[in-house]
């Protein structure tokens, strides 16, 4: 089930791309991903209404640990997105975003040396051939 969901993913990460890149033709890019993060908090509260996701929320069920991450996370999702829409704005799309799937390289050895997830050979000959294809796309 993770797979498809991953697939779903992937496919909505490059409409963002098409749909920012035609966006941000006479718009500021740091205004155009606040606009985009503000609809997508009320998107993500809507869903989690209807959902009943709040239903049992409770802000102390989260330790300090936790809240930490989750905003550390959140500034560097943001962080992340700025930096993207200003490529797209500057850049043919495709090459942002060959060189933005970077961030699989990273995260694997960040889970490696954070985590210590085991990296396995068959991991750094994916790490390797994915620098090698956004190399070849963004050229």
């Amino acid at each position: 089930m993770w797979l498809f969901f991953a697939l779903l993913s992937a496919i909505t990460a490059a409409l963002v791309a098409i749909f920012a890149k035609i966006g941000l033709e006479a718009v500021d890019p740091t205004l155009a991903t606040t606009i985009r993060s503000v609809i997508m908090a009320i998107f993500l509260i809507i869903v989690s209404i209807t959902l009943g996701k709040f239903s049992r929320f409770n802000l102390s069920a989260f330790n300090g640990k936790e809240w930490i991450m989750i905003i550390l996370a959140g500034v560097a999702g943001a962080l992340s997105w700025l930096f993207y829409f200003l490529a797209i704005k500057l850049g043919k799309v495709a090459a942002v975003a060959a060189v933005d799937r970077l961030s699989i390289v990273f995260v694997v050895v960040l889970a490696a040396v954070l985590l210590n997830e085991v990296l396995k050979t068959t991991t750094i000959i994916g790490a390797v051939l994915v620098v090698i294809g956004a190399i070849l796309i963004s050229i």
